[in-house]
């Protein structure tokens, strides 16, 4: 039967949102086929389904995803009566039961619905689908006992009404009021009630808002730009010299369009970072000549400068109406957003209470959350050499709000905050470091290491100065002197660059012959590990068998059963010849150094993965058909061949992850994408965790 869980609330203005998002990310965790639906909506397309679905990369037909309009479920309340309405709203929850093996269902938004005894609606429906309910209560401007007040009373309302509460998430309450509510909380109910606190830069509308809100005219301004948050709202009346101090991080300028010296006196702190800005809007339908305009443009380039024809006044009253709203155009919110539910809700204990059967096969989206929750378990703190490079920064936001490590970045302070602030991005979160090695007082310490580590090379100290400025060198030597716990480069860097500084300074660990690597290749139904395919472009018998070996340990630490299949272009005894043999040789080493693993060899790819060539070609074998760990013979046939299932078969690569070292330290693609970076990031995180095996 299809477990399902119906979030709701009590009135307007609750944010549940966040919650929504929150149950989706846990329920795709555990389950690979995870349905939406709403009973009533406002309009079509839907907001939520729309961020949910690009997301979560849902399959599901819109058409499917609702009930019906507001209007039409009051018309058919008023003249066929409740039960009629709930009948048909549940047809439409049983059509996406149908087809799904978990239903999150977004309960009405008590917003000019026109429904009477709107809670009730939900409660009967959340009844008669089966759902579990998950109350969600806002907390705005209350204090703790009006917060355990509305919570209690709407926890009474539900059980009252005969819905099963799993639990209760009481949201957007006040910081300095969250902790006294939380444990008023704790002893008033007997579900575990979940305590979220208000967060600004979740209220906060983007500039993109504003203009579409205002009907402004963009100036100037790049789609980064009209992303940022407007986290507050200066009016520029006085004189420079008053105004500047008056500036915010993240606040928009608002200034009658005839004054040049505020514009660029704005967009010149801007770029100094004192402080960032998310943009200016101009009144009085006032807009500077071009001059200024070409001025403001290399001053702050992708800084937004927007105009609207009303005086201040009437643009104050539209600015503070306005709310920031979760949806598909707003990605950095949505990480925001799940940060707060991650820190606030213990999502282990949710789960058990939902009861969800966790799916057999294990999705790329699964083994993506699976990464991140694992090393927000046990934080470490990684160091990414390239702190100016615009998706390392956009990672690093994502890593930071999500929690899921420390970090520090590399690179000259002033010229990172700038950037970050270019892109709206705010660096003041307490778990990162920002390091610049030319001016750092641990470049001395690391010059006299890196000598010393260097000396039957011939190089000095003063050579050794010039080289730990470098910031793959400076920071493998962090990680080597437990200053960080992994470090993560590449993204501008060569391969070359970011591993010949842990080939001389942190080296292979006991027992590792070589440094290799993997690539987790999330296939739509299961997870396989590739080695090596980036780093030895032609291993012997014994370095293939010491690859096979490293990359069962890997597979394992991450939760893939090793059954190790040693590719060649024969299966079993079919062929001959010295590629052949190099492959039989090794995988007579693997069995002799580890007995307890599964291992085949030699074997063809077809033969490895499917279980009807594996039983014509090698019968009876326990891991022909099953293999889940890929060692190919050589780094040309490895390299083409993960490239070739990423393009052709849609399979999200994760790595190349590095393994043999004795601290962790990966590499990226130049071409890496922001997702990539949090996941190999994390990757790195759960390694310095523990040593693999």
């Amino acid at each position: 039967m299809t477990r399902s869980v119906y979030v709701t609330g009590i009135g307007r203005g609750d944010g549940r949102q966040v919650v929504e998002l929150g149950m989706m990310e846990l329920l795709t965790r555990q389950v690979d086929r995870v349905g939406l639906y709403r009973p009533l909506v406002h309009d079509t397309p839907d907001r939520i389904f729309e961020l949910l679905r690009g997301r979560y990369r849902l399959t599901q037909d819109p058409a499917t995803y609702f009930g019906m309009g507001y209007e039409e479920a009051a018309a058919l309340q008023a003249e066929q009566g409740q039960d009629a309405l709930t009948a048909r709203l549940v047809e439409g929850y049983l059509r996406v039961a149908e087809s799904y093996d978990t239903v999150l269902v977004l309960g009405s938004d008590f917003a000019a619905t026109n429904l009477p005894a709107e809670l009730g609606v939900n409660a009967r429906l959340a009844n008669e689908c089966g759902a579990s309910v998950l109350p969600v209560i806002g907390g705005r401007d209350q204090n703790a006992e009006s917060v355990v007040a509305e919570v209690r009373n709407a926890h009474h309302a539900y059980t009252n009404l005969g819905c099963d509460v799993i639990a209760m998430v009481a949201n957007r309450v006040d910081p300095d009021q969250l902790d006294s509510a939380a444990d008023q909380l704790r002893r008033s109910l007997d579900v575990p009630v979940y305590v979220l606190p208000d967060e600004p830069a979740l209220s906060a509308p983007t500039v993109r808002q504003i203009v579409q809100t205002l009907g402004a005219e963009v100036l100037l301004g790049d789609d980064a730009g009209l992303a940022r948050d407007a986290l507050d709202f200066v009016f520029g009346g006085a004189m420079l010299p008053t105004f500047l101090p008056a500036l915010t991080p993240g606040c928009v300028v608002v200034t009658p369009g005839d004054r040049a010296d505020l514009i660029i006196g704005a967009l010149a702190a801007h770029s100094a970072g004192a402080p960032p800005i998310a943009g200016v809007l101009l009144t009085l339908g006032e807009k500077p000549g071009q001059d200024i305009l070409r001025l403001a443009d290399r001053l702050a380039p992708g800084t937004p400068v927007v105009a609207v024809p009303t005086g201040s006044f009437l643009t104050a009253t539209e600015l503070f109406g306005l709310d920031g709203k979760l949806g598909a155009g707003t990605p950095r919110k949505a990480e925001t957003a799940l940060g707060l539910f991650e820190t606030g809700v213990d999502t282990t204990e949710l789960t058990e209470r939902l009861s969800v059967a966790r799916s057999a096969r294990v999705t790329p989206m699964m083994f993506e959350h699976a990464l991140l929750e694992r090393a927000r378990t046990n934080k470490r703190r990684i160091v990414l050499p390239e702190g100016g490079e615009e998706r390392i920064l956009r990672a690093a936001e994502v890593l930071l709000r999500r929690g899921v490590c420390e970090l520090t970045l590399l690179g000259e302070e002033d010229a990172v905050r700038k950037k970050a602030g270019d892109l709206g991005i705010g660096l003041d979160d307490p778990a990162l470091d920002i390091v610049d090695p030319h001016t750092s007082p641990l470049r001395d310490r690391f010059a006299a290491l890196y000598a010393k580590l260097r000396a039957h090379k011939g190089v000095s100290y003063e050579l050794a100065y010039d080289v730990v400025a470098d910031v793959s060198y400076f920071g493998t030597l962090m990680v080597q002197e437990g200053l960080a716990d992994g470090m993560v480069s590449g993204a501008v860097h060569s391969t070359a660059a970011t591993i010949r500084p842990a080939f001389e300074i942190i080296k292979t660990r006991p027992g590792a012959a070589i440094v290799s690597s993997v690539f987790f290749m999330c296939l739509a139904d299961r997870v396989l590990v590739y080695g090596d395919c980036a780093v030895n472009p032609d291993p012997d018998a014994e370095q293939l068998a010491d690859i096979a070996i490293q990359a069962a340990g890997t597979a394992a630490r991450f939760d893939v059963q090793p059954r190790v299949a040693m590719l060649s272009y024969s299966t079993g005894t079919s062929g001959s010849g010295a590629d052949v043999d190099k492959v039989r040789a090794a995988t007579e080493l693997v069995r002799q150094r580890r007995p307890d693993l599964l291992v085949e060899g030699p074997i063809q790819y077809d033969a490895a993965v499917s279980p009807v060539v594996a039983a014509a070609k090698l019968p009876g074998s326990a891991v022909a058909g099953r293999a889940t760990v890929l060692v190919f013979p050589d780094l040309n046939t490895g390299n083409n061949t993960y490239k070739a299932v990423q393009r052709s078969a849609g399979a999200v690569a994760v790595g190349p992850v590095l393994q043999g070292l004795r601290k962790p330290v990966n590499d990226l693609s130049r071409g890496a994408l922001v997702q990539d970076i949090v996941n190999t990031v994390a990757i790195t995180a759960i390694q310095a965790q523990g040593d693999l095996r």
